[in-house]
C-alpha cells in the first residue's frame, strides 16, 4: 500500500483483520512482527511528530478529568522543549485547533460532557494542535448519529484538503465510497488497495470477508 497526503483511505476488512493493529502499528504503540512501514522514504519511526492516533471511543476514560482545551494541549507536547513549557507559539496553535473544529465555546467544558460527535472534534483538534500531517482514526464513525456523521464527513473532506492524510478504519461497506476515495481491503493482509469504487467489488467483498456480503444496493 502506498497512499499520499490529501487522500482520505478507508480500512476495512472483518472482526479481527488487522485494521486497528494496522493503525497503530503506525503510530508506533504495538510492535510489528513483520514487514516495514516508511515516510518520506525513511522508517516512519522518524517522523512521529507527523503522526496522530484516535483510539475507538470505547477506548478512552471519559471520566479522566480534563477538559476540551486541556486536551488539545496534550497535542503540543511533542514539540515542547527542555523545560516542558509552553511558549506563545504552542498557545496559538492549540487556539487555532479549537477554532477550527468549531470548539471554542466548548474549551472549558469536560470532556465526559461532550456528545459523541464533540468529542471527536476535540480529539481532531488535538491531532491539529501537533500539526499532524497524517490522522490514524480508528473506528470515527461508530456511535455518532446522522447529523453528527455528516459533520465529521464534511470535517475529514476539509482536512484532507488542506493536504492532509487520513487512514481511517470503516465498518461501513455503504457509506465507505462518499468517505473515501480510497480503500485498503484486508484480512490479515492486503487483498487490495486502490479506489474505493474499484476496489469494494461485491467480489472482492466476498474473499476478503469469506462469506456473502451485506447487500449494497440498500
Amino acid at each position: 500500500m502506498a497512499t499520499s497526503c490529501g487522500n482520505r483511505v478507508a480500512l476495512i476488512g472483518p472482526n479481527g483483520a488487522g485494521k486497528s493493529t494496522l493503525l497503530k502499528a503506525i503510530a508506533g504503540l504495538v510492535s510489528r512482527q513483520r514487514g516495514n512501514i516508511q515516510w518520506r522514504g525513511t522508517a516512519v519511526k522518524k517522523w512521529s511528530r507527523e503522526f496522530a492516533y484516535l483510539p475507538q471511543r470505547e477506548e478512552v476514560d471519559w471520566d479522566f478529568p480534563i477538559t476540551v482545551s486541556g486536551l488539545v494541549e496534550m497535542g503540543r507536547y511533542p514539540h515542547l522543549g527542555l523545560w516542558k513549557r509552553y511558549t506563545d507559539k504552542d498557545h496559538e496553535a492549540v487556539e487555532n485547533a479549537l477554532h477550527t473544529l468549531g470548539i471554542t465555546d466548548l474549551r472549558d467544558r469536560q470532556i465526559c460532557e461532550l456528545s459523541g460527535g464533540q468529542q471527536q472534534r476535540a480529539f481532531l483538534a488535538r491531532a491539529l494542535a501537533q500539526e499532524a500531517h497524517v490522522l490514524l482514526l480508528d473506528e470515527p464513525f461508530t456511535g455518532l448519529d446522522r447529523n453528527a456523521s455528516e459533520s465529521l464527513a464534511c470535517l475529514l473532506a476539509k482536512l484532507s484538503g488542506e493536504g492532509r492524510l487520513i487512514l481511517a478504519s470503516h465498518h461501513d461497506l455503504d457509506s465507505a465510497p462518499q468517505l473515501f476515495n480510497e480503500c485498503l481491503l484486508l484480512n490479515q493482509s492486503q487483498h487490495d488497495f486502490g479506489p474505493t469504487s474499484r476496489v469494494l467489488t461485491t467480489s472482492a467483498i466476498e474473499k476478503a470477508f469469506q462469506q456473502s456480503p451485506p447487500d449494497l444496493s440498500d
